[in-house]
């Protein structure tokens, strides 16, 4: 029987780092600084009479919103309960699944709740070294999907894929950083691949000798242990059937589908809404997403608020309606995920930690 009681101990150091980053007191600057920016476009933008298509609010988008993204965080559920081995009880999968999309919220998109996987899966009972090799399965599917579908929506919108509302030279710099990082996360794929199914060392060995350059020697110690934590999921893995994979890609692509869906669905409640047009908005939510990752700001606050018009404005209509969309983007998406976290962090602290915390 799998072992499905959380590790009731005193917090480690890593913990108790992990347990200040996900204060509820730092919530207060994101927020502020999204609603900010939201307040800012509004106050920009807003004319009497801009908002009068929500009187005509299209009711059955709003319900598919919600069912995406209900069905986006059922499949999370699924998705780490499986992929865990069914380690995790649908009850702890739940759990682990808010307290991950909290710390999304609160650390910088860069960094987002993967940073914080590890500690969460291991209080949960499950061996640290299990708990790093899921962490790295997760993040290989996460990557891997994205691998495969930037060629999709390339041929699907082609030059139009970025926001022609931007100067020629902001287009360029968006095409080249857009390039980049699809070559950036395509050989980080790659790496994991090998890593996992071929042959661990040798990867573990070239992250090394790649940090013993002058420019990189400081990442030494980190690339150390990522080729360790690689090493040591290939492992943990060996031996996983194909029906694991196989649940594990199919639950990847369904809930990063459905959370790329979100805006199209929430802009066909407004504004007309073809199924080609709905297909352009879930394409152009790829190019928005890379502005995302080089968010500072936790969960990219203010960063996403700012970015939107520009890429979904011409889909929408006017400015005011736009700044709307924002909001109500980002409160189902962002700030509801906050909201839970903060109800569910001190009940799960209070579980693994077996006392008040």
């Amino acid at each position: 029987m799998p072992n499905t009681q959380p590790t009731r101990t005193l917090p480690t150091d890593q913990d108790a780092k992990l347990l200040r980053q996900l204060r509820p007191a730092r919530l207060v600057w994101p927020v502020l600084i999204g609603l900010g920016v939201v307040g800012f476009l509004f106050w920009r933008s807003y004319r009497p009479g801009d908002l009068a298509p929500l009187a005509e609010a299209k009711w059955p988008w709003l319900l598919a919103t919600l069912l995406v993204l209900w069905a986006r965080d059922a499949g999370y559920i699924y998705r780490i309960r499986y992929i865990t081995q069914k380690q995790l009880s649908w009850r702890q999968a739940f759990e682990v699944i808010v307290i991950w999309e909290f710390a999304s919220c609160v650390l910088p998109s860069a960094a987002g709740g993967t940073a914080a996987a590890p500690i969460i899966l291991t209080k949960e009972g499950i061996p640290l070294g299990k708990s790093l090799a899921y962490t790295i399965v997760t993040a290989f599917l996460d990557n891997l999907y994205y691998v495969f579908m930037v060629p999709l929506v390339v041929w699907l919108a082609g030059a139009a894929l970025y926001p022609r509302e931007l100067q020629s030279g902001f287009v360029e710099s968006l095409r080249v950083l857009f390039v980049v990082s699809y070559v950036a996360v395509s050989a980080y794929a790659g790496l994991l691949l090998y890593a996992l199914f071929v042959n661990p060392i040798s990867v573990r060995r070239l992250l090394v000798r790649l940090s013993s350059l002058r420019l990189l020697r400081r990442f030494r110690p980190r690339a150390y242990a990522l080729g360790q934590d690689m090493l040591n999921a290939s492992a943990q893995l060996r031996g996983a059937g194909w029906r694991y994979w196989w649940r594990a890609s199919l639950s990847t692509v369904f809930v990063w589908t459905a959370r790329y869906a979100v805006i199209g669905c929430l802009i066909g409640a407004f504004a007309p809404m073809s199924t080609g047009t709905f297909l352009f908005v879930f394409a152009r939510n790829i190019t928005y997403k890379v502005v995302l990752l080089l968010a500072i700001t936790p969960g990219g606050s203010g960063i996403a608020e700012g970015a939107f018009p520009t890429f979904f404005q011409s889909f929408i209509g006017t400015a005011t309606m736009t700044s709307f969309m924002v909001l109500l983007y980002r409160i189902v998406t962002y700030y509801f995920y906050l909201l839970l976290g903060t109800v569910f962090l001190p009940r799960w602290a209070a579980r693994v930690f077996g006392g008040r915390k």
